[in-house]
């Protein structure tokens, strides 16, 4: 199943994908409840969740406005607690595992990240509690801490030559993230086969959260 708030390209994934499609408002409790009631409906039973949700805003918090640090909360740190809340009691019974996704900006001190950095911390505290509270019921709960990512909603940074060459420098490894670096490692902590991995926080982000690069040094 894959959801999301616009039905439109929500229609398409899931039409890619062979998978059910559903609209839903991640932020809010009902709806992500509804959506899980309609998963045990169709499959009767839940393996596992991602809650693939994110934000960018790039502004110091003296400038950040009351609207936009709500919504930079409820964006992330909502969503993934809405996840946590209607995926532990779709899989009280059965186990599974539920991957969140943090920042490295949660994990290393980057300017300009105010309200994102504290949403996707509150993501990692959300990650540890969670994966304690839920480890009885073989529900394995863990998150990701990705670095700059090639999406749709970093085009800004991608696109421009100057921005792109200078997240490209802040990176070790010497490039930025594809979908797919991410992706995999969502596959990999879902799988049953990691049934010995809970509350974990895997930085996805060359090298940027743990290293300094010789350039830097």
């Amino acid at each position: 199943m894959v959801a999301g708030r616009t039905p439109e390209p929500i229609a398409m994934l899931a039409s890619e994908l062979g998978a059910h499609g559903v609209a839903v408002d991640a932020t809010r409790f009902d709806q992500v409840d509804a959506m899980f009631g309609e998963a045990l409906e169709l499959y009767g039973r839940v393996d596992g969740v991602v809650n693939c949700v994110g934000s960018l805003l790039l502004k110091p918090a003296h400038i950040t406005s009351e609207i936009e640090f709500a919504d930079t909360l409820a964006a992330n740190l909502t969503s993934a607690f809405a996840a946590v809340r209607a995926g532990a009691r779709a899989m009280m019974k059965t186990g599974g595992s539920i991957v969140l996704v943090s920042s490295v900006a949660a994990r290393v001190g980057i300017a300009n990240h105010d309200a994102i950095a504290a949403a996707k911390a509150g993501i990692i505290g959300l990650t540890f509690s969670a994966a304690a509270t839920y480890a009885r019921q073989r529900i394995r709960v863990n998150c990701v801490a990705p670095g700059l990512v090639r999406t749709p909603l970093t085009k800004k940074f991608t696109e421009s030559e100057s921005a792109y060459k200078a997240s490209v420098n802040m990176h070790p490894l010497g490039r930025i993230g594809e979908p797919a670096d991410v992706a995999s490692a969502m596959a990999w902590l879902l799988d049953a086969e990691q049934g010995w991995v809970t509350g974990q926080v895997i930085g996805i982000d060359g090298g940027l959260g743990s290293l300094r690069s010789a350039s830097a040094s």
